[in-house]
């Protein structure tokens, strides 16, 4: 059988030839949550940088960006699911050529994260609908913004980079009340100078764990004056298990950091 990903790649899936998906390598932490949450024993090779759930016990292939190919196709995965975002085209394609099947994701809103994840997981890996994904719907369909406030939402320093169109982030923070000061940006991580990030009318800042580490020490005193709301990135650009809570955590950092 052959289903078609998010990119509209023909994936060869499960069916009477290739038998059920049994071997899955994951090259997005996200992903790797939502298997492991799903159907653990699937999970045969994730990337170094996979951290939930805590202790799981997989082979690592090195990064998103730098993944161990031979690693992988060592593994005989009837699977490899990554994203257009976190993974390069070129490992992909060379992936592909090897006779691996891939299934890529992509994700840049909410509602696309629960029908990417919905497809992903009953499509590509041929698993029942999860019950977290339905509470991810429900958490998020209840969420009732407070009054709009203006956020810049750095991802690095040295040099400085923001979210800017068309992100996961912003949709995630919309949704929350905050828009994106960057959203119209005609790039989606652009590079702006310090002091223009703080000459952009901002309510706020939102700075994350990741993928820079963002602390109270490292990243508010770039912003004087402007209330400042460190968010665990697992909540902030995570799409996985992390979608059911993510709202209630959220709104207490972002209603903390405004008092």
């Amino acid at each position: 059988m052959t289903a078609r990903d998010d990119t509209g790649a023909p994936v060869p899936v499960r069916g009477p030839v290739r038998g059920p998906v049994r071997r899955v390598v994951s090259l997005v932490p996200s992903l790797t949550e939502s298997l492991a949450a799903t159907a653990p024993g699937l999970l045969v090779g994730a990337t170094d940088w996979c951290s939930h759930p805590a202790g799981l016990d997989v082979v690592r292939v090195r990064g998103t960006k730098n993944p161990d190919l031979d690693a992988i196709r060592a593994l005989e995965p009837d699977l490899v699911v990554g994203n257009t975002e976190e993974n390069r085209a070129s490992d992909v394609e060379a992936l592909r050529k090897s006779g691996v099947p891939v299934w890529m994701t992509e994700i840049t809103t909410v509602d696309g994260a629960l029908a990417s994840l919905r497809r992903m997981l009953t499509e590509g890996c041929g698993l029942p609908a999860p019950g977290w994904l339905d509470d991810a719907a429900r958490a998020w369909a209840a969420v009732r913004p407070g009054p709009l406030r203006r956020a810049i939402v750095p991802v690095w320093r040295r040099p400085w980079m923001v979210a800017g169109r068309d992100t996961f982030a912003g949709d995630v923070l919309a949704r929350l009340g905050v828009a994106n000061v960057h959203a119209g940006h005609a790039e989606r991580y652009p590079k702006i100078p310090l002091d223009e990030l703080n000459a952009a009318g901002a309510d706020l800042v939102v700075l994350p764990d990741e993928p820079y580490r963002f602390t109270a020490d490292d990243g508010p005193e770039a912003f004087p004056g402007l209330p400042a709301a460190l968010v665990g990135g697992r909540h902030l650009t995570w799409y996985g298990p992390s979608l059911a809570e993510a709202p209630a955590v959220l709104a207490r950092e972002l209603a903390g950091a405004l008092g």
